[in-house]
């Protein structure tokens, strides 16, 4: 299991230059914008506006703060999310607009390189403690409040909100009571 921190994450201008994103995760390592297989990271949207397009990529939102923001995706009657919204998923070669519904947002941004990875993104809310196995995929938790993490042979390690983990086989997160995570699952093609 590899840890990594909120505070460590890198922020970099949007492909666009409408704002920043925070990067949580990239590969292969060290990918720019137009070299990723899959990147994982964190945006807050303060305007309406267009979405950056990236060619061949498959792009999953989920939104972690604010109101809410409808997006319109090419010739597609407009989407509504909200921080209760599951997980969207659309193509990010598409022309895709934003408009928000009152005041800034910040979203979870998940893309994949269409062809090379695929992915699927879950919220959970747990209570008490939840089994993971990683599988024959990659799988990153993030937590969206803090948890703890039990790798098994006493050893634990503590997660605060929005720092995330890279599973290497099985964990257990332990809720503490009540806590949310976002589950995100990578398969190479």
């Amino acid at each position: 299991m590899h840890i990594l921190r909120h505070r460590d994450y890198r922020t970099m201008p949007w492909k666009n230059g409408g704002g920043f994103t925070t990067e949580v995760a990239v590969f292969p390592e060290e990918s720019d914008l137009a070299g990723f297989d899959w990147r994982i990271s964190m945006a807050v949207v303060s305007m309406d506006g267009p979405f950056s397009t990236f060619p061949d990529i498959d792009r999953t939102l989920l939104l972690l703060e604010g109101k809410g923001m409808d997006l319109a995706i090419g010739d597609q009657p407009p989407v509504s999310l909200t921080t209760a919204s599951q997980p969207f998923a659309f193509a990010a070669d598409r022309a895709t607009t934003a408009r928000l519904a009152a005041g800034p947002i910040t979203d979870l941004n998940v893309m994949t390189r269409r062809g090379r990875w695929t992915h699927h993104v879950e919220r959970l809310t747990i209570d008490g403690r939840l089994d993971l196995q990683s599988g024959d995929h990659t799988m990153l938790l993030l937590a969206l409040s803090p948890v703890l993490l039990d790798v098994g042979s006493g050893r634990t390690d503590p997660l605060e909100r929005l720092d995330c983990a890279l599973i290497g086989h099985r964990v257990t997160v332990d809720a503490k009571g009540h806590a949310e995570i976002c589950i995100i699952r990578l398969r190479a093609v």
